[in-house]
């Protein structure tokens, strides 16, 4: 007999990087259903912009995923905004938002499926855009303040590794190190990032 799960999780998230709390959320989704993950990407003329708040690739984050997880859950690109970002606004409004609706709910195999976020204002969003989300209390991700350990050990020197090691899973410490070259780039950089209605946006490609 099949011990398939009978619906899907979306989750669509930064995951910059991933975080113990990040993992949890997984976890508990994968007790019921089978949990795909939409690690959010921006695009430019064919190629992925980064900033100082959203450092790592796509293809890193989904090594991370991989690195805890293996192929138990399913990591997709398709929660893709291609520049110029400002068309997906205003959210519900923008025929561009629906269709990156769409461009997600394509992947899905499964005919039930729920979404997850422990945020009130994101649940609202997800319901109106059909994607069913699960009432959940919020888990402090912490992944900004991880960041900032992160970029305070190339500042200032700080080798105390274990203010940021223990937040994330041990997998993901190894490859955080192990691409430390991303943490030094951006760690004196100004951060290129922009907040609409709650939204993180690269600046570059955003007009």
């Amino acid at each position: 007999m099949s011990t398939t799960p009978a619906c899907a999780a979306i989750y669509l998230v930064h995951l910059n990087p991933m975080t113990n709390a990040h993992k949890s959320i997984i976890s508990s989704l994968k007790k019921s259903c089978h949990v795909y993950i939409f690690p959010v990407r921006f695009i430019k003329d064919g190629q992925e912009v980064n900033t100082k708040s959203l450092p790592f690739s796509y293809q890193l984050r989904k090594q991370m995923v991989e690195s805890v997880f293996g192929n138990s859950v399913t990591v997709l690109p398709d929660y893709t905004f291609y520049a110029p970002y400002s068309k997906y606004m205003p959210p519900l409004l923008s025929s561009r938002s629906w269709e990156l609706r769409n461009q997600i709910i394509t992947q899905i195999n499964e005919a039930k499926f729920v979404s997850y976020t422990g945020d009130k204002v994101e649940r609202l969003m997800l319901k109106a855009y059909r994607l069913n989300p699960l009432k959940a209390d919020r888990l402090e991700v912490s992944a900004s303040s991880i960041r900032a350990k992160l970029y305070r050990q190339v500042v200032e020197g700080d080798n105390r590794e274990e203010e940021w090691c223990e937040k994330v899973p041990e997998a993901v410490a190894e490859i955080i190190k192990k691409n430390w070259n991303i943490v030094d780039k951006f760690a004196r950089m100004e951060d290129s990032t922009t907040r609409v209605m709650g939204m993180k946006f690269p600046k570059e490609g955003y007009k």
